[in-house]
């Protein structure tokens, strides 16, 4: 008889992928991978990375981002807060240097200011508040399309070559290793979507072994090059601090900035969740592509900011939903980027946790 998979408490504050995570650093810190072992974690990493973009460009809908762009204002917006006013306040940070940050941490808090915005946890969180669930899947997917190209030469542009084991000089094969597998997916999806849409669950088993996969490798390289020695407690609290508040004055401006531009309400929810977050899925492994074996250190903002900014806006979500007044029932139906979804899928997306993709 077939058994459910076992879930953790809906009190734990935690979800199952983040302590995967973990549980992954944990083991890269107890048995890293060694001579001819990290040989096979590092080619098992890239290929790894490969398919994890190359599954990214099968899934996202062409169409469906082409009919988003009807709503322009509210994708432009979400993309200036992700690309533009993120590492805006990631270059200021450069402020905290050595005082309060070392220069790797800061180095990593940069690099996850470049980040795109995450898609599923914003559709879920979007949905809980009651917000425009279609135009935070447009949002979402926008911004995950945008990162593909802007992540990698941002990084070229802002990150110091000195402090992560970032070049500049090796940004075009860079972009090259992300982006021909993502349109390898896109040219294939004609043919393979609907077979990724029917095996959804098992691909996205696919995609958190893929993750762990290069999180260990990452980590693997780091303990063996001795780099989790230059960090020590207060540093890491000094890290939790900067990043709170980060988050803080992203999701203010997000909220008070698209009231200021006019957005209607279900608008501006979107926005603040799209606007304010930044993708682990997307994330690890361009880490992996862009800081080589200093990939370890550099990923430790991003892993705790993404469990920091579940937790706040799993919150937020729950008090917006209970300030919103219902509304009278009306003939037709909300308009949206891509038409508004049907209530069951709205009430689907609010139950779903996020999940490991973001």
């Amino acid at each position: 008889m077939h058994r459910p998979a076992p879930k953790l408490p809906s009190w734990l504050p935690v979800d199952g992928f983040i302590l995967a995570l973990l549980g992954t650093v944990g083991l890269a810190a107890l048995l890293p991978a060694r001579g001819p072992g990290a040989t096979v974690a590092e080619g098992a990493s890239t290929a790894a990375v490969a398919l994890l973009f190359f599954l990214y460009g099968a899934r996202l809908s062409t169409r469906e981002a082409l009919d988003g762009l009807r709503h322009w204002r509210l994708h432009l917006t979400v993309l200036a807060c992700t690309f533009v006013l993120f590492p805006a306040l990631g270059l200021a940070a450069r402020l905290l240097v050595p005082e309060v940050l070392p220069t790797t941490l800061y180095t990593g808090l940069l690099f996850l200011c470049l980040v795109p915005s995450t898609v599923q946890s914003s559709i879920a969180f979007t949905a809980l508040a009651r917000g425009n669930v279609a135009a935070a899947i447009c949002a979402g997917s926008f911004s995950s399309l945008a990162g593909i190209v802007l992540t990698p030469l941002l990084a070229g542009l802002v990150l110091p070559g000195d402090g992560g084991g970032f070049r500049a000089g090796s940004l075009l094969p860079i972009v090259c290793q992300l982006l021909l597998p993502f349109l390898a997916g896109q040219l294939l999806r004609r043919w393979i979507g609907g077979f990724l849409t029917r095996h959804r669950k098992v691909l996205g088993r696919v995609d958190r072994g893929s993750i762990l996969l290069v999180v260990y490798a990452a980590f693997s390289a780091g303990v063996v090059r001795g780099i989790w020695h230059q960090v020590s407690a207060l540093r890491l609290l000094c890290l939790l601090g900067v990043e709170a508040l980060l988050l803080a004055v992203m999701l203010t401006a997000t909220s008070y900035g698209a009231g200021k531009l006019g957005f209607r309400r279900e608008d501006r929810i979107a926005i603040t969740f799209a606007g304010s977050k930044k993708s682990l899925a997307a994330g690890l492994p361009m880490a992996s592509v862009l800081f080589g074996a200093q990939a370890g250190l550099m990923v430790l903002p991003l892993m705790l900011f993404h469990q920091m900014q579940l937790m706040v806006c799993a919150f937020l979500a729950k008090r917006m939903a209970a300030r919103t007044v219902p509304e009278p029932r009306r003939a037709a139906a909300p308009t949206g980027p891509v038409g508004a979804a049907p209530a069951e899928a709205v009430a689907a997306a609010g139950r779903r946790p996020p999940g490991p993709r973001d």
